[in-house]
């Protein structure tokens, strides 16, 4: 992992002092760090999950009940959980071709604009999973599985992560307005 590609360098002192959006962005900031120790055990556990699966299929022939959903849910809350830290630190894909070609405005303005169109398309897939996971919750859903765990833990995970994603996005539109500077 590389870190901040030099058009895309936090701002740190943008949001200084006490206003709303430093709050904000400092309460997020602990709670990514929190998400992430808890994201990093949850892929070991994953890890450490099928490894158990594979040994105990291939040397003692063992059922496979509940490993392979319970890898999956581990993996999908980690990766959508983690998902406000990527965001935080610009890890997320974007097209770095242009970024030599245009001047330090254009490409504040370019990375806002990016920001606000990922927003609208995140805001939508965070309301949709909410529905998802409401749905899932009120219907009782289950996965088809022997073990049948609920479904609406991944799908949780996953409005929550979203959620999160777009509170750091939304940070990431307010900062440049507030602070009179742009990235």
């Amino acid at each position: 992992m590389h870190g901040p590609v030099a058009d895309q360098a936090e701002s740190t002192s943008a949001a200084a002092g006490n206003s709303p959006v430093a709050v904000l962005e400092r309460a997020l900031s602990i709670c990514n760090t929190v998400i992430v120790v808890f994201a990093a055990i949850a892929l070991v556990a994953a890890c450490v999950i099928l490894s158990y699966s594979v040994l105990g299929r291939a040397l003692f022939h063992m059922a496979n009940y509940w490993q392979d959903e319970a890898a999956v849910f581990l993996l999908v809350g980690a990766t959508f959980m983690t998902s406000a830290h990527v965001q935080s630190q610009r890890g997320h894909v974007s097209i770095e071709a242009f970024v030599g070609l245009l001047s330090p405005r254009a490409n504040s303005i370019r990375l806002w604009l990016v920001d606000v169109a990922s927003f609208a398309f995140c805001t939508f897939f965070a309301w949709k999973s909410w529905t998802l996971a409401h749905e899932a919750y009120v219907d009782g859903q289950v996965s088809n599985s022997m073990w049948s765990p609920p479904l609406a833990i991944p799908y949780g995970l996953m409005a929550l992560g979203m959620t999160l994603l777009c509170v750091q996005i939304l940070l990431q539109i307010i900062v440049p307005l507030t602070s009179g500077t742009r990235r």
